[in-house]
């Protein structure tokens, strides 16, 4: 980035000083400028007699500094603004500029327009929550959470969502079977599933549909309470051992007065959860190694579907369910930088 022209009184006090025979650098600390820029000087003034700036190539900027400044701090204030209302402001202080330049202005302050993540709505109270629980078990040794079984509810599209796909293709050829991807309305069907794990591996897949009298996937807090009789004992044995504490969000079925007083008759330890905190939970990211390994599958129905999603889930390698469980001291840190806000997990 250059910097600002000298301007013509300064650049006659450097012929005036050298012309007393003062020293280069003298002359650079009197005036308070460069070294290099005293030898430029000179050196144009030697060979072309000149001393005034050649008009610059390019067209002028169109924005001042204070202009600048201004861009910068209402994005600041609201990261939401768009650059229409960013234009709108500057033309009631006078300034005519187009969304391009302002765009510009905000890329060379490294300013990016992104699409804004999505994440649970935090309220005041979670917020001092999450931080209290993540103060609370940061200092905790690994083994601590390795002797958690980490449960947790998904909902299973029959239709993954591959995401957004580039394709090479020639003008006029965008509707062209082989340049498209497919979409089903509403997934083309889903089933929900319960799922544990812990450090060691993972535990039972059950999908809801196949628990709940109707062959439905409305779980309750009966429904919830079979599932737990069925599966927290046998997986906790096989994952951890005796000694295990069960993980569980604050879903109304699972903090229901039936459940509670159910897992208080088992005498089951519960780790006490902070609410709207998915991004501490590492199961949610073994969901997601399981969708992702789902998306290289074609099922046609919920039974293909069921089969294929068992398959996946029991892929999972212990390496990976090892991994993100240990992930939980960085979880916790993430919280507390945040502030209790959400992380990037």
């Amino acid at each position: 980035m250059r910097s600002k022209e000298l301007s013509m009184q300064v650049k006659e006090a450097i012929l005036k000083l050298r012309k007393q025979k003062k020293p280069i650098g003298e002359i650079a600390t009197i005036l308070q400028v460069a070294k290099s820029t005293v030898w430029y000087i000179l050196r144009k003034k030697a060979s072309t007699g000149e001393l005034s700036n050649a008009k610059r190539p390019g067209r002028p900027r169109k924005t001042t500094v204070v202009d600048d400044r201004r861009i910068i701090s209402m994005v600041k204030r609201n990261p939401f603004t768009t650059a229409n209302q960013v234009n709108n402001t500057l033309q009631g202080v006078g300034v005519s500029i187009s969304k391009s330049t302002i765009k510009r202005r905000l890329h060379e302050s490294k300013y990016r327009g992104c699409t804004a993540r999505c994440k649970p709505l935090i309220s005041l109270k979670n917020r001092k929550a999450r931080l209290d629980f993540a103060k609370e078990h940061l200092k905790k040794p690994a083994q601590f959470w390795k002797n958690i079984l980490w449960t947790d509810e998904t909902k299973i599209n029959l239709y993954q969502n591959d995401g957004k796909k580039k394709v090479w293709r020639r003008c006029g050829t965008a509707h062209y079977p082989k340049h498209t991807t497919s979409s089903v309305k509403h997934g083309g069907g889903s089933v929900m599933a319960w799922a544990c794990m812990a450090a060691s591996g993972t535990g039972t897949l059950v999908f809801i549909d196949d628990v709940t009298q109707d062959r439905s996937s409305r779980m309750n807090s009966e429904v919830f309470r079979d599932i737990l009789s069925a599966q927290i004992q046998l997986n906790a044995v096989k994952l951890i051992g005796r000694h295990f504490m069960i993980q569980m969000d604050n879903d109304p079925k699972h903090t229901a007065k039936a459940t509670q007083e159910f897992i208080k008759a088992k005498k089951w330890k519960i780790l006490e959860w902070p609410s709207q905190s998915p991004d501490l939970n590492p199961i949610e990211h073994a969901f997601h190694l399981l969708k992702t390994k789902l998306q290289t599958e074609r099922p046609t129905n919920k039974q293909q579907l069921k089969a294929a999603a068992v398959k996946a889930w029991q892929s999972i390698k212990k390496e990976e369910t090892q991994h993100l469980v240990m992930s939980m001291s960085s979880r916790l840190q993430a919280v507390i930088a945040s502030k209790g806000f959400s992380t990037k997990y």
